[in-house]
């Protein structure tokens, strides 16, 4: 007879689990060779002189509209939270924070693209009176803000307009939670708790985009893969020998 100490003497140390990306095993761990970089450099050379790149000026005129959006929403709680009574501390302390996803969140965007965004708003500020209404109201009056279109029956709930020029599709979640905070984990599961289904399609766009930042191991590679995607459709060139260096 063996002893139970005789059989743990005999077992293996238990092996850590190895990170792996995706579902399937990657084709090769090679890295690149020059001749790859070489054609990775040749690629972004093409994708500049295609216009598939934004100015500096066209990027900062995206930060500055978001910016100044993400204020708008801001005030807009506060508003909200003044006329609902809540004491002069949970005014001081009611706050929205915005959220990017889709080309421009992945850094795949071109010239002229949209800004997918998500406001993520207080437990007690809805969508269906205080953003679809509230809030537009609050847009339609701004000289910036130009063809402003709500669209609440969407299977994902959306207000498009442009501000000064800029193309925005600005989505709203309201989580579980009387104070937002400013540093919120989009990724956190604790914001799914407690919410509608649409308020879950909402904030899913942020934490997908996020996941796939996560998991890219290479994310400047995947932006150019993403421009590459592009170009594919829209170049009568197109990219027939292209090597990437992931």
């Amino acid at each position: 007879m063996v002893s139970p100490e005789g059989l743990s003497s005999t077992r293996s140390p238990p092996q850590a689990a190895k990170e792996q990306y995706g579902v399937t095993k990657p084709l090769s761990m090679a890295g690149p060779t020059d001749a790859d970089i070489k054609r990775t450099l040749e690629l972004e050379k093409f994708l500049v002189e295609s216009g598939l790149y934004e100015s500096k000026e066209e990027a900062a005129n995206r930060e500055e509209v978001l910016q100044r959006i993400g204020q708008i929403v801001k005030d807009w709680v506060k508003h909200l939270t003044r006329l609902r009574g809540y004491t002069d501390q949970m005014v001081e302390d009611a706050n929205a924070v915005i959220f990017t996803f889709g080309s421009y969140r992945l850094g795949v965007h071109g010239p002229g693209a949209d800004i997918d965004t998500l406001c993520v708003g207080p437990s007690y500020v809805n969508r269906e009176e205080d953003f679809f209404f509230i809030l537009h109201n609050i847009l339609e009056d701004m000289e910036e803000v130009t063809e402003l279109q709500p669209v609440p029956d969407a299977h994902v709930p959306v207000m498009k307009f442009k501000f000064d020029g800029v193309s925005v599709d600005l989505l709203y979640a309201s989580i579980s939670l009387l104070v937002v905070p400013e540093d919120l984990d989009i990724s956190d599961l604790s914001v799914l708790y407690n919410v509608d289904e649409p308020t879950v399609r909402s904030l899913n766009g942020c934490r997908v985009a996020d996941q796939i930042l996560k998991l890219v191991p290479n994310v400047e590679v995947k932006c150019l893969l993403g421009y590459v995607r592009v170009v594919h459709y829209s170049s009568s060139k197109g990219i027939l020998n292209c090597c990437i260096s992931i």
